[in-house]
Formats: structure tokens, sequence, C-alpha cells
């Protein structure tokens, strides 16, 4: 026999209510801005990989205005993004020694 999850239940009250529908708003704009931060780490990345070092500092500074967002938010926990951070500015600085040493 099948068990059904039982019905979740309206609030009574009219501050339970409007508690309801302001946590799917804030619910919408974290899952957004969580969306944008693994977006943002992701495009870092891939331009570090293609070794594209204009390309890399720039998505990095972009980066870094979204982790610093998302972290005072408290969406990401601040060690985490100061941790992101950090190895992805070592990814990048690491393109540019290189070129460095060549020069």
């Amino acid at each position: 026999m099948a068990s059904t999850k039982p019905k979740k239940k309206n609030p009574r009250l009219a501050s339970g209510r409007k508690r309801v529908r302001q946590d799917i708003k804030i619910n919408a704009a974290n899952t957004s801005l969580r969306s944008q931060y693994r977006t943002s780490v992701k495009n870092v990345e891939k331009a570090v990989l293609t070794g594209d070092r204009a390309k890399a500092t720039e998505l990095f500074g972009k980066m870094q205005a979204i982790v610093d967002t998302v972290a005072d938010k408290g969406i990401f926990h601040k060690n985490k993004a100061a941790r992101d951070k950090s190895r992805l500015s070592a990814k990048v600085k690491a393109l540019a020694a290189p070129v460095a040493a060549a020069a």
C-alpha cells in the first residue's frame, strides 16, 4: 500500500500567511543569487582552462562582486566565499606567471 504525503496545512493567522508569501519571494531571490554565484565561478574556471588571461582577469573581477554580495546576504558562508575567491585568484595569477617568466 502506497502511503501518501500528508497535505501541507495553510497558516490560519494573517501574519503566518504573510510569512509564507515572504518566504517564497526570499527563496526565489536566494536561488537566483546562488545560481549567479555558481555560474560566475564556472565562467572564471573555463577561462583559466582555455588559458585566456585577459578574459579570466575580467571575469574574476565580476565574480568577486557577486561572491561578496552572496556572502554579505548570508546565502553562502563568508569563509566559503573567501576560499573560492582565494583559489580562483591563485589560478588566475598562475596564468600570468608563465607570461612574466617568458618576457
